[in-house]
This record gives C-alpha cells, structure tokens and sequence, in this order.
C-alpha cells in the first residue's frame, strides 16, 4: 500500500477498496480548529484520510493548569470549551476532528486514571460510530500514551517531533514517562529533527528520520496570484516579517527588539498571535502586529516579505525542533535570517545564520542586498521535492514495506 502523487495503490497498482482501507486514529498535538494548521500530523492525516476514515483527535490537555496566567488562562479555557461543543465534525481536509473532554490532571495519579477512562469512553462511541475496528493510532500527544496503548490497532505510531518535556508548565516527569513508554512500544517512532534521532534511536523499537514537508506549490505560486491583504498595503519596503506565534520557550522577543531598534529604516511585521511579553515590542514605531490568520492566507502575507527572520531562543526545545516556516519562506523564494539550531546546518547554502542582535541586522542588511532572481530559484530549489506527499509516501512505506509502481 503507498501514495503517489495523491493516488492511493495497492501492489498491484490498483485503488483500495473500502474493505481494505486504512483507518486512522490521530491524537494530535495542536487543536484544529484554532492552531495552524501546516502542522506535520495534520498534513499528513490530509493525505491518510484518501486511504480510510481518518478521526483527527484534537489535543489532549498537558499543561497543568496555571491562573497566574489570568486573562490568557480564561482565554485558553474558552477556547477549549468551544472546540468541545463543536463535537465531531467533517473537517475540509477530508478528515473527521473530535475534541473529547479532558482535564488538566496527568500530573496527579488518581485523577489521571479516572482520566483516561473518561477519554476511553468518549474515543469507544467515535469509533463505533464508524466500524472501525484495527486503525493505525497516530499519537503526537504524550498525554495520549495510556489511552492509546489500551486500543486495538493495527500499527502505532509515536510522532517525536519535540521535546514535549521542555514544553512550559507540564509535569516534565511524568511526560518523560510517556514518551519512553511510547518509543518502546510504538511500532515507528518518527522524528523530524537529526540530533533527535541519533540521541533516541536506540530506545525506540524502529526510529525514522522524516523531516518535515511542505505545502510547495501553495506557497511557491503565492507570487503569481494578485491577491495582497489589505493589511499589508501601504507598509512601506523592506519589509522585515515572521509568521507564527510567539511562545515564550521559543521566540527571543528581547533579541527583536534590539534587532528592531537597529533597523529603524526597515519595517517589521509580525503575523501570529503575540504573547504578553510583546507589548513593548509591539509599541514600537516600525512595527506592526497583524494577528493570526487562516492558514491559506499565510503565503499571501509571506510573499509581501523582502527577508523572512527565525528569531528563536537558544534551549534544549530549539535544538529538538525543526521549523516547518523555514521551508514555508524558502518556497515562497524569500532570503531567510535565522538564529543558528541543529536542523538548520543542512540549509546553510541558502540561509543566514547571527547570534547576537548586530550580527542579526547586519545578515538582514546583506540579505537584502545579494537578493537576486537566481537566489530566489535556489531557496525553491532546495526544497522542492519535500512536498507532503512525498513525506506520506514515505510513511506508508514505512508501515507496510510496498511500494507501488510509479
């Protein structure tokens, strides 16, 4: 069984019937109905759901609760509670989104079992609804181990994409646990960054590297639609962007704003939901701040970039991480200025790494300058084949060894 070009085949080159299609179960890693949605298991529960029924279960709570956050915790709460009494809906990628009900209580042992029997109730009703019986369980949530090791299935896959211990108020511990428990029993555990793999491979039953796709043509043909957000007109070039969100573990919002008072010719903009910690950044003259936006717009912003920046904070998170934008400005052709992780050595043809907030504006200067339609061919070039159809292929390779005949 494989995928080519959007096709699905059996050996024999022809389409699955639905007897033999492959059913998935996802516990996905952000919610759909609110987070980007360029995110690796949702790309590729897109291409899953041409092979079977897909249910893509939206993130399980990891973070233990914490009102010191205020206004962001009740925001975080509303938006939870909405995403579940929307219940099970037929997404436009093809796939089915479920969010169950679930407590913020890993970290307590008791709570958590009760937990999971709550998750396991609501998961059996899904599943039956569907008749499906053996699915591949795709689980990119540590939260998610307990509940998916108690399911039949006929393969299960552990989506070690970061750090998930790093992540900001969880229960470290106890989501180290899980994650050993998860590469040890998964039968694939898949990681997207190198320095990852070669630190855990060895504990895994089966570890592959993937990397991470992109959406090439989506992106790569941005430039050739006439389409510009009406926030974007009348900033005045060069115009120095980032798109994503602002996560206090990942982005260095004191280096940008030094970077920002350096550049005080470019302008700035930022499309993403800002943090707290962004107010003093974004009272800054040659800023703009545009807030998140759907993800099919983004390339449309992106493309209004003259340098695209990575501007991430040095940690154990970044050097586990490998940032799906970084492809996203390279199909969109853009001259990219990143602060330096492990995952980025393998672009250092046609990106520009700085450290410290001059070397950064000094590398946004020169990017500027050398920017040429023959760089812009290379960024898109050295990319080009990393489509998500090609990462899904590899997956389906990976679970049943066939390839079909191209």
């Amino acid at each position: 069984m494989c995928i080519y070009d959007n096709t699905v085949f059996t050996k024999a080159g022809t389409t699955l019937g639905r007897s033999e299609a492959m059913d998935t179960i996802c516990f996905g890693g952000e919610d759909w109905w609110y987070h980007n949605r360029g995110h690796i298991d949702m790309q590729l529960m897109r291409r899953f759901s041409r092979l079977g029924t897909t249910i893509y279960v939206n993130s399980i709570v990891m973070q233990k609760p914490n009102l010191k956050e205020g206004k962001k915790f009740l925001e975080k709460v509303k938006r939870k509670a909405m995403s579940i009494f929307r219940g099970l809906k037929k997404s436009d990628a093809g796939f089915w989104v479920y969010s169950p009900f679930s407590l913020p209580v890993h970290h307590i042992d008791g709570l958590r079992k009760l937990n999971e029997l709550i998750l396991r109730m609501q998961l059996r009703l899904v599943t039956r609804k569907f008749g499906i019986g053996n699915p591949i369980i795709w689980v990119a949530c540590p939260a998610a181990c307990e509940i998916a090791l108690r399911m039949r299935r006929a393969k299960l896959v552990y989506q070690r994409t970061d750090r998930f211990e790093e992540f900001p108020n969880v229960d470290a511990e106890t989501i180290k646990r899980l994650d050993q428990k998860l590469k040890a029993t998964a039968d694939i555990t898949i990681f997207v960054n190198r320095t990852l793999y070669q630190e855990e491979r060895n504990s895994c039953r089966k570890a592959v590297y993937l990397d991470h796709g992109v959406d090439y043509e989506m992106f790569a043909r941005a430039n050739e639609l006439p389409e510009v957000p009406q926030e974007m007109v009348g900033i005045p070039h060069p115009i120095v962007g980032f798109y994503g969100g602002f996560a206090q573990h990942t982005t260095d919002i004191e280096l940008l704003k030094r970077i920002v008072e350096l550049l005080p010719e470019k302008s700035f903009v930022f499309v993403g939901n800002p943090s707290p910690q962004c107010q003093s950044l974004k009272a800054m003259n040659n800023v703009w701040m545009l807030g998140q936006k759907p993800y099919h717009d983004i390339p449309h912003y992106g493309k209004c970039f003259d340098v695209a920046i990575m501007p991430w904070k040095q940690n154990r998170w970044i050097d586990g991480c490998n940032p799906i934008k970084l492809k996203e400005y390279l199909a969109l052709g853009k001259p990219v200025v990143s602060t330096p992780f492990p995952e980025l050595e393998s672009y250092s043809d046609v990106v520009y790494k700085a450290q410290t907030p001059a070397d950064f504006a000094e590398c946004i200067r020169k990017a500027l300058a050398e920017d040429c339609l023959e760089r812009i061919a290379a960024r898109r070039e050295k990319i080009r084949g990393s489509t998500w159809d090609s990462k899904a292929r590899i997956v389906a390779e990976e679970l049943f060894g066939a390839k079909g005949d191209e």
